[in-house]
């Protein structure tokens, strides 16, 4: 079986190529890709080359195919998987596989798997690591927006306080506590939010904020105080750059208590310091933001993780757990990961969107793997010559307020040139 996919062969060195998969194996399943949603990992990826800690040092000689936040269909089930899987299931990947200690995962370490692809080879170790998800909501965008989700849910999941003053870490957020999401209306800030409402367990008080009016603006529309209100949350947006002393007043919210819960979308010095400030007694910071630089430090106060049990968190993506989360909610339209989208393209599109990814404005950039299209802004859609954009300007824009559905994606898909 042929397929057309973009491949890795070392730094800033992306190519679109079509080239014949291997015969499946009984352990393996073929899959037919549908959406993969470009992550900043891939961008870091690219960049990195063999460098990067899931890339092969050989991939100038056997290519990898990079993506890694996909969804789609399957085709053909080895015999060891049909107990299991059927041709037609709908599926996620969850990448962060963990296996025996391996850094391996697809979209990053696997010739025949990735998400920028048509079809790929799923192999053996995905299945055994119960990776392979299926997913039984409507349309397939959201399945590739459930690796994203998961590493939020994975996030809240790795917080941890010392409530009894015991050595015993207590998982998860403060239910009823403070939370302040800093750097908070970017697409993972926008999911976290929405995990934070929605979630089975909630603090009283979610502060988000950022720089940028038009960003929190955009944030407010879509997560609303309104609907936090309705779940019992308080739900402030604060622009930090217009105030004097942000601190000052974003401990003033929580009566000078300070936060449990401090997330951090930026890996930006200044974010992370002030999120160490705004720490109440036991409070956790999350370190949610993975940086480029290697050697990238802050400053952390010490006085208070001796005397106020403050401590810090991160993780690098979620589990198989997390993503079960994700795809369940998202199925019972508890949360709509769809905010995250400002941009969709074809696979024709996505060597230049991974390799300018920080340059490009907006949130995630969906990808359709079967369809030629450039990249494009779900806010200039009706700036476009392309006919095929009056209608999804309609269906997203104007009945929609500007978010991504299952109707225009189907459209799309129906009505696309194909690659």
């Amino acid at each position: 079986m042929k397929t057309k996919a973009v491949r890795i062969y070392g730094k800033k060195d992306l190519r679109l190529e079509e080239f014949d998969l291997p015969e499946m194996k009984d352990d393996e399943i073929i899959a037919h890709v549908i959406s993969d949603s470009i992550c900043m990992s891939s961008y870091k990826a690219a960049n990195q080359g063999p460098d990067h800690k899931r890339i092969p040092d050989d991939v100038h000689i056997n290519p990898t195919i990079i993506g890694h936040e996909f969804s789609g269909k399957i085709v053909k089930v080895g015999k060891k998987w049909q107990h299991q899987f059927k041709e037609g299931d709908r599926f996620a990947i969850q990448p962060a596989m963990n296996a025996s200690g391996s850094l391996d995962a697809p979209g990053y370490s696997f010739r025949w798997i990735g998400g920028d692809a048509t079809y790929v080879v799923i192999p053996n170790v995905v299945m055994e690591n119960n990776c392979l998800l299926k997913y039984n909501g409507k349309g397939y965008f959201p399945a590739s927006l459930a690796e994203p989700m998961s590493c939020i849910v994975g996030a809240f999941h790795a917080n941890y306080h010392t409530l009894d003053g015991t050595y015993t870490h207590h998982m998860g957020i403060i239910e009823g506590g403070n939370m302040a999401i800093l750097a908070g209306v970017g697409p993972m800030g926008l999911g976290a939010i929405d995990y934070a409402i929605h979630s089975s367990r909630k603090p009283k008080l979610i502060v988000v904020t950022d720089i940028d009016d038009a960003r929190l603006q955009r944030a407010q529309r879509i997560h609303t105080p309104e609907e936090a209100a309705k779940h019992g949350i308080k739900l402030v947006y604060v622009n930090t750059k217009t105030l004097q002393n942000p601190i000052e007043h974003l401990k003033s919210l929580t009566q000078g208590k300070g936060y449990d819960d401090v997330f951090v979308f930026a890996p930006v010095k200044p974010v992370i310091e002030m999120g160490d400030a705004l720490l109440a007694f036991d409070g956790c910071l999350n370190f949610f933001a993975g940086p480029t630089d290697t050697n990238f430090k802050a400053e952390f106060n010490f006085y208070n993780v001796h005397y106020a049990f403050t401590h810090i968190v991160g993780n690098s993506g979620g589990t198989a757990d997390d993503m079960i989360e994700s795809i369940d909610m998202m199925s019972k339209n508890l949360i709509n990961p769809a905010a995250m989208i400002t941009h969709i393209g074809g696979l024709d599109a996505v060597i230049s969107t991974t390799l300018h990814l920080p340059e490009i404005p907006g949130g995630k950039k969906l990808i359709y793997t079967n369809i030629s299209l450039p990249l494009t802004a779900i806010a200039d859609f009706a700036s476009q010559s392309d006919p095929i954009f009056k209608t999804l300007d309609r269906l997203v824009n104007a009945e929609n307020n500007g978010i991504w559905s299952v109707d225009a994606e189907e459209y799309l898909l129906e009505n696309a040139k194909p690659i």
